[in-house]
């Protein structure tokens, strides 16, 4: 796999903003549901994704630039074993000047002690006299690895993830898998499942299922709570009376006080989302007094009003 700030085209040193920017603009001509026709265009998204989801992971990219994972987000070995590492020489010792333990030249000099050095590395495995150092070559050897993880960004409905509706997503080979989303899902919310990635001589990887919650068109989250700006006229707020009102579950009747002003906060108990312990927030409604701008009999009657004129709505303000 190409370095992943090629594979999305920006600077080694690029902000965070720049990269959602270029992962937008590539996931947009690269989406599978635009590209049926070609596995190519789906292969790259499936890259670009991977390269997305570490950039943005603020300590894998970190770790990433520091080259202590690679494009996959997998460790790389801290000696480079089996990229040109240590070489058994034919006397059974390592040969030197073909990158022995960091170039360590053993010619005509005692190998140096690295035991301790083991020990500290693999868990008190480097046992003098017991099969070399910690297992390396013959009493114990490292479990062949998994294949790689694979990466994918799941868009979930605001109402979806308030009310935890199980979701679907399509794997790479076509499979398809329902989702339970957990409590307090949040946007880059990560879920794992077991053996879904690729194959690998241990088994399979897992895939890693990033969700991505869309915004809605008038509500908005406030930590587990959804608040939502509520149009009422004249009547209803003077008046008082009982509104329709939209939720996540759905629409509700609520109760408008007499008398109510623009800016009136209403709660609706447990119409939120979910949060960890399980219990959900509130919906917290915000009244919006619309007073109509032509209506002629309205504006008679204010302007006759015996109150008009009297008391000052803005003393609170100091003005």
């Amino acid at each position: 796999m190409a370095d992943l700030y090629s594979e999305l085209g920006v600077a080694r040193g690029a902000s965070e903003a720049d990269i959602k920017k270029a992962y937008r603009k590539l996931a947009k001509e690269l989406h599978p549901d635009r590209n049926k026709d070609n596995p190519k265009a789906s292969e790259r998204f499936s890259k670009v994704t991977q390269a997305y989801d570490i950039l943005t992971d603020k300590d894998k990219r970190a770790q990433y630039d520091r080259g202590e994972i690679d494009e996959e987000g997998n460790p790389r070995s801290p000696f480079g074993f089996g990229r040109g590492g240590a070489q058994p020489g034919a006397g059974g010792g390592f040969r030197p000047g073909q990158g022995g333990f960091g170039g360590f030249d053993t010619a005509g000099a005692e190998a140096p002690d690295l035991s301790d050095l083991f020990e500290g590395l693999f868990g008190g495995g480097a046992r003098r006299g017991a099969g070399g150092f910690g297992g390396f070559g013959g009493t114990r050897r490292a479990p062949p690895p998994k294949g790689a993880d694979a990466l994918y960004r799941l868009p979930v409905s605001f109402q979806d993830a308030a009310t935890l509706a199980d979701q679907r997503v399509t794997l790479a080979g076509g499979k398809t898998v329902d989702i339970k989303l957990p409590r307090g899902v949040e946007d880059g919310t990560k879920i794992r499942l077991a053996g879904q990635g690729q194959p690998g001589p241990g088994g399979n990887g897992d895939a890693i299922v990033t969700i991505s919650i869309q915004p809605h068109r008038f509500f908005r989250r406030e930590g587990d709570d959804v608040r939502l700006d509520l149009p009422i006229s004249l009547d209803e707020a003077v008046l008082g009376g009982k509104v329709k009102v939209p939720t996540v579950d759905g629409a509700v009747m609520l109760s408008i006080p007499k008398g109510s002003t623009s800016g009136k906060v209403l709660r609706l108990k447990g119409k939120g989302f979910s949060g960890k312990s399980g219990a959900r927030g509130d919906q917290l409604v915000t009244l919006m007094v619309d007073i109509p701008g032509d209506d002629a009999a309205l504006a008679e009657f204010v302007d006759n009003w015996p109150g008009k004129g009297k008391g000052n709505p803005r003393a609170g303000l100091g003005v």
